[in-house]
């Protein structure tokens, strides 16, 4: 009898710390918000070892990163040039773990050839958003691409000398284009270029697409990432007025402090999305 109640009192605690680490899908994926990782958090590990973390973790989205070695057995790393055979045996495996690959990025093409083989890369990988800063003369033909795959592109805001590092700059360069063409919102960079992250969520109205999301310790251009709501980026407050603005797309977490094993940040990072997220909503 004692046993019994001991493997009664292990499967609840099992069940707990599941329900525990697990991402608040049900009322997220009611709202739209979907919660996942951008693969360059985990840049030590290869992709499959971060397939399997995101398991770990609760985590069903990823963004993808190009340069990602691929792992166990796969020759190369993460590109939008892999072939086809390659591409198709990494979307089963990606399947089977139940992950969904959401985006890519941050990727930039040289040429019109190069923009045409990433869309049709992520179109075959069931890819719905590209994350990207093309060349302002590029605009044109990567909106006309766009349209033609039915896919977003969100453009991202890295520091300078980036173009669009001003959040000002690039929601004029957006002006009149597709609705396919948006923002990917980089809280953290543009904490560390002096720009107020919440005020630039409300300009990015309309056109935000997604957010590599992140905390940082302080109001500098080298600040190190922190846990999310321990630093100055006003996530709580970004959280609430995504709500108003019924804001629909992916929070991609995206810890980049050089650390060998993140994983219990990332963690933390996830409880605090899915006790602001019940709070909120």
């Amino acid at each position: 009898m004692r046993s019994l109640v001991g493997i009664i009192n292990l499967l609840l605690m099992v069940f707990l710390l599941s329900v525990s680490a697990a991402p608040n899908s049900g009322k997220a994926e009611k709202t739209k918000w979907q919660l996942g990782i951008q693969s360059c958090t985990f840049h030590r590990s290869t992709f499959v070892q971060t397939l399997d973390k995101m398991q770990k973790l609760g985590l069903k989205n990823v963004e993808v990163y190009f340069g990602q070695n691929l792992g166990d057995g796969f020759i190369g790393t993460m590109e939008y040039k892999i072939d086809i055979t390659t591409q198709q045996k990494l979307l089963k495996l990606v399947k089977s773990k139940g992950i969904t690959i959401v985006a890519c990025g941050v990727v930039i093409c040289e040429n019109k050839a190069e923009w045409d083989q990433l869309f049709k890369f992520a179109k075959s990988m069931g890819i719905k958003t590209i994350t990207s800063e093309p060349a302002p003369d590029q605009l044109d033909y990567v909106e006309k691409l766009a349209e033609k795959y039915d896919i977003d592109v969100a453009i991202h805001n890295h520091p300078k000398p980036s173009t669009y590092w001003n959040v000002d700059d690039l929601i004029k360069i957006l002006k009149g284009r597709s609705s396919r063409l948006g923002v990917c919102a980089d809280i953290g960079h543009w904490t560390r270029m002096g720009i107020d992250p919440l005020e630039a969520v409300k300009k990015s109205e309309g056109r935000l697409k997604s957010f590599h999301f992140k905390d940082i310790v302080e109001n500098s251009s080298d600040s190190r990432d922190t846990i999310w709501g321990k630093g100055v980026c006003k996530v709580d407050a970004i959280f609430k007025e995504l709500k108003r603005q019924n804001f629909k797309g992916l929070f991609s977490i995206e810890y980049e402090s050089q650390k060998e094993s993140p994983d219990a940040d990332v963690k933390q990072c996830i409880n605090y999305f899915n006790d602001r997220f019940a709070k909120i909503f």
